[in-house]
């Protein structure tokens, strides 16, 4: 595995694999990384015969300093574990190398973009969009591949791809969980044990709340979820929404769509912890 800090040199191998006919692949990660993330990397893995990792701490996606301060760093691990599942190119540069100058570039991307964590984190979604779109331009992926757990982000990459023109294949990859069900998450070290203890509750209630939803209201599961995982004094829904999902704009009844989705984000203590469940 060849590890580069440098967007020139990024360009070049990247460039000659390309000169050669071969499938690229990038998987685009913020470090900290868990078997989420090496499923993500193993899928690449079996479809592309380039395999590029970027491990990169995006600052502009965070909304709360204090989040970003309390992250997760673990280059060294990080590093091992893309060695060991065969990755070809692992790309580590520094905040400087991103961002030589400030990104002053706004992204309108409509109403996917601004339900849910649009709505709760103001510009995160176009520090996400900015990353990204720089990480595409860089490797230029024939795929990119992201987990379901982010079921909004991969709504808002597919809008900025469309809108930018990029020529690439977003391929999801299933949410990949704890034991007890929870979802792997870089910030799950962060929960004391006794909030760990509870956390699983998240995806318990959410999937019995599709048996809920058989005989109750769309709003009615919304209040049940919300109720259920309140009950616990340890975690706080911030939102939950049951939506489209493609719009991810909220439904009100289960027969508008043959596609809805639960997307919920609860403060388990201090951490924030995202999960979605599909309904239909």
């Amino acid at each position: 595995m060849k590890i580069i800090n440098k967007v020139a040199e990024l360009k070049a191998t990247v460039g000659e694999a390309r000169k050669a006919g071969r499938i690229i692949g990038l998987v685009p990660t913020m470090g900290a990384l868990h078997a989420g993330h090496q499923s993500l990397v193993d899928r690449a893995r079996k479809e592309c015969d380039v395999v590029v990792v970027s491990v990169f701490l995006n600052p502009t996606q965070f909304n709360n300093k204090e989040d970003l301060r309390t992250y997760p760093r673990t280059a060294e691990a990080d590093a091992a574990l893309l060695e060991s599942r065969g990755v070809d190119i692992a790309f580590m540069p520094t905040v400087e190398e991103m961002y030589p100058e400030p990104d002053t570039r706004v992204f309108h991307l409509g109403p996917v973009a601004e339900v849910m964590e649009g709505a709760y984190r103001p510009g995160h979604f176009n520090g996400v969009c900015q990353v990204v779109s720089k990480l595409f331009a860089m490797v230029e992926p024939d795929r990119a591949y992201f987990g379901e757990k982010d079921f909004q982000q991969i709504a808002v990459i597919r809008a900025m791809v469309k809108q930018l023109g990029f020529n690439l294949e977003i391929v999801p990859c299933p949410c990949i969980r704890e034991d007890d069900g929870l979802a792997k998450s870089s910030r799950n070290v962060r929960l004391t044990p006794v909030v760990r203890k509870v956390a699983p509750a998240i995806y318990r209630t959410l999937k019995e709340s599709l048996r809920f939803a058989e005989d109750h209201t769309v709003q009615q599961t919304h209040d049940w979820v919300v109720t259920t995982l309140n009950a616990y004094p340890e975690m706080e829904v911030e939102y939950f929404s049951i939506c489209h999902g493609i719009t991810l704009q909220p439904v009100s009844a289960w027969d508008e769509s043959d596609d809805i989705v639960g997307c919920i984000t609860v403060y388990c203590g201090d951490v924030r912890e995202i999960d979605n469940i599909r309904y239909k």
